[in-house]
């Protein structure tokens, strides 16, 4: 008896010691962010409206790596308690829905869904010089104007003695079910994308040449993934992309003490659906959208331009200038369609109001310019030319300050909506100028806050744009937008 007890203490003993050593073979490696926005937005649709969304809202955002080795690793990345202040994200839905919602306790904020963002495997095979990204992950591209968002695909990044090659292909929707028979009018068919990316450095140089495709062959019903498949609002006139090809050049340069970002790239695709009138169904309501559809001959085409170039005059003064042009469409009713992205996230930065559209619909987080899906104005540079000068100001080693002009116009005209439809006779290019400002003060290590605005003076394009169809053809309204937004950052 005594002898079986020992030897079941040593089994049990041995067990233990090799699973502390297989566990000892995983690394465990973390990282992310909490930021809490108080948002201060006022006459964003320029006073048509009584607009004065004053609010909160916070993000805790985790990174985690769990490495087996230095070639195999599983990451994922998930979003804790994201939401607005006083307002619980998941709803009652038990019994007593109607009698009493103390057993989830209701309204004190404690209830909120984790979101994932990311969740794949990342391995790397050192003899072909490969490394495998299988599951949902960021896939973007340049400065973040075309592609820019979270799919689900693999991807390849073969490395040379001197850059490196991405391959991918992305599924971004399976259709109305996972069978792939094709119906006559609910299509079964997925979308999908495939990329390429070159990247190499030279000198002080840092340079990506980019091209994609996409193509959606799930139509039948006479609806796209790209714009009917997503959750928000794009502008008015926009067309369902059912195929797509990019080809771009990026890039970072460094001369002296002068800093260079920047991009061009040309979009040409197909909108294989015929529509008769602009009217469609809206992304977010479900009620009837009057001006959601681009009406064009089948022919999308469109491109970006981009430059940002920064000087650094001292420690603590830099000057810069951004210039940016993206495409539009001449005529909303007739002729080739605008297309100047895929999808992104809105991590392009341009300006406090007009276009700091970190989207909502994307990565949950709040709504933040114009271009936000409920008041529906352009995002990154669709049917924009923009001149930007702006100054950074480091006032002491913990305080940064930054200010900036800008000018935007359109690239094509924007037209007034008359009677419910784009008046061809009546349009602007004027679509203001913004005025922003940023103070960012370092409390401690890692730890920052952050006192941030804009105030956006439209002209008549922007009026046309926002509030068009309900000026019925003028420029009624010219209240000018304004945002106010405090920032408390963690980065650890």
């Amino acid at each position: 008896m005594k002898k079986g007890f020992l030897l079941l203490t040593l089994l049990i003993f041995s067990l233990c010691s090799l699973s502390a050593q297989e566990v000892k073979k995983v690394d465990f490696k973390y990282n992310g962010v909490y930021t809490a926005w108080g948002q201060f937005q006022n006459d964003f649709t320029l006073g048509r409206s009584n607009y004065e969304d004053h609010y909160f809202v916070q993000m805790f955002r985790l990174n985690l790596q769990f490495l087996y080795g230095k070639n195999l690793k599983a990451v994922t990345r998930f979003d804790l308690g994201q939401g607005w202040w006083g307002v619980d994200n998941v709803d009652n839905t038990g019994p007593n829905t109607a009698t009493s919602n103390s057993g989830l306790f209701d309204n004190k904020d404690t209830h909120f869904l984790m979101h994932v963002d990311h969740a794949y495997l990342w391995f790397n095979l050192p003899n072909i010089s490969t490394a495998f990204n299988v599951g949902r992950f960021n896939w973007s591209l340049g400065n973040k104007l075309v592609v820019d968002n979270n799919f689900d695909g693999i991807k390849a990044n073969i490395k040379f003695k001197k850059g490196s090659l991405d391959l991918g292909f992305a599924k971004l929707s399976e259709g109305a079910g996972l069978s792939d028979f094709e119906e006559d009018v609910n299509s079964n068919l997925d979308a999908n994308l495939l990329l390429i990316s070159y990247k190499n450095k030279f000198g002080a140089t840092n340079i990506e040449a980019y091209g994609a495709y996409y193509n959606d062959a799930s139509i039948d019903d006479n609806a796209a993934y790209l714009i009917d498949g997503i959750d928000y609002n794009r502008p008015k006139f926009t067309p369902q992309v059912t195929s797509l090809a990019i080809l771009g050049l990026a890039g970072k340069s460094k001369v002296g003490k002068l800093n260079f970002t920047y991009e061009a790239n040309y979009l040409t695709g197909k909108d294989d659906i015929t529509n008769a009138t602009h009217e469609g169904i809206n992304n977010v309501n479900g009620n009837v959208d009057a001006f959601k559809y681009d009406i064009n001959n089948g022919d999308l085409s469109g491109y970006n331009i981009y430059l940002k170039a920064d000087y650094t005059v001292s420690d603590a003064v830099a000057v810069g200038a951004v210039a940016g042009m993206g495409s539009g469409d001449d005529d909303p009713t007739d002729g080739d369609g605008n297309v100047n992205k895929l999808r992104t996230s809105g991590f392009f930065y341009l300006t406090e109001v007009w276009e700091d559209s970190i989207m909502p619909d994307e990565e949950g987080i709040t709504p933040q310019g114009l271009g936000a899906p409920n008041v529906r104005a352009y995002r990154e540079l669709e049917n924009t030319t923009a001149l930007q000068v702006n100054l950074t100001f480091k006032a002491t080693k913990c305080l940064k300050l930054y200010t900036s002009f800008t000018y935007i116009k359109a690239t094509q005209p924007v037209y007034a909506i008359v009677n419910g439809a784009p008046d061809l006779n009546t349009s602007a290019t004027d679509l203001g100028m913004e005025v922003d400002f940023l103070a960012n003060y370092k409390i401690m290590d890692k730890l920052n806050l952050i006192f941030r605005g804009g105030f956006f003076m439209p002209g008549t394009a922007s009026q046309y744009l926002i509030n068009g169809a309900e000026g019925n053809g003028t420029d009624t309204w010219d209240k000018s937008p304004w945002e106010l937004k405090t920032v408390i950052l963690f980065k650890f």
